[in-house]
């Protein structure tokens, strides 16, 4: 199942208001800086056209969230679906999520993190690509506040088994966790557009969730 094409961007929209890129932070950096005002901090990595910070984002205004993609062309166009709805409590980073961890985000900024679908690299030899390593997990459980959640999802089961072993080796944090996943109630009512994909043609999707204490 390939990704269809984006839809265009219209000109008229003024999105650089939502749009930053890895490559221009420097340390010190603080995350609620990009924000109106500051609130408590969700962080997404690998967020594609970004319909989880866009719609959670609305769901629950009270929050600050932050998604970073690495493909530029996906970033831009989640940055622009975010002007479009004026959300002061949402902007995208693009550019290397996992350097933006390790090297910019402070500990303790975040009340959840999200990873949702994370690409498997299924050749042995591209294993080490994989976003879930040691070192991110180190800097998850690092970022997270007290009582913050990592969640984690993903269609691959020997992925999800993977990271479950690895979570449980690299880090403090308690789970996995079940997630009550209820029927979605229409077209939007998805976390992902890859969930949404996934779902419609009924695959399973494992869904994690790891507490810290």
């Amino acid at each position: 199942m390939g990704r269809r094409a984006l839809p265009k961007i219209d000109p008229a929209v003024d999105f650089s208001g939502y749009l930053g890129f890895v490559e221009d932070l420097q340390a010190p950096f603080d995350p609620q800086a990009l924000f109106e005002a500051p609130q408590d901090l969700e962080i997404e990595i690998g967020s594609g056209k970004g319909l989880f910070v866009l719609t959670q984002s609305g769901r629950v205004p009270e929050r600050n969230f932050l998604g970073n993609e690495i493909a530029k062309k996906y970033c831009r166009f989640a940055a622009y679906r975010l002007a479009q709805k004026n959300r002061s409590n949402a902007k995208m980073l693009s550019g290397d999520g996992l350097r933006m961890f390790r090297e910019f985000l402070p500990d303790q900024s975040a009340v959840a993190v999200h990873v949702y679908f994370p690409d498997p690299w299924w050749k042995e030899k591209h294993r080490r690509r994989r976003v879930m390593q040691p070192g991110f997990i180190a800097d998850i459980q690092r970022v997270l506040k007290p009582k913050g959640v990592f969640h984690f999802w993903t269609d691959v089961e020997e992925y999800f088994e993977e990271t479950v072993g690895l979570m449980k080796e690299h880090s403090d944090l308690s789970g996995p966790h079940d997630v009550a996943v209820r029927p979605a109630e229409h077209d939007m009512d998805y976390r992902t557009h890859f969930e949404r994909r996934m779902r419609k043609n009924d695959h399973p999707v494992f869904r994690s969730q790891f507490w810290k204490a």
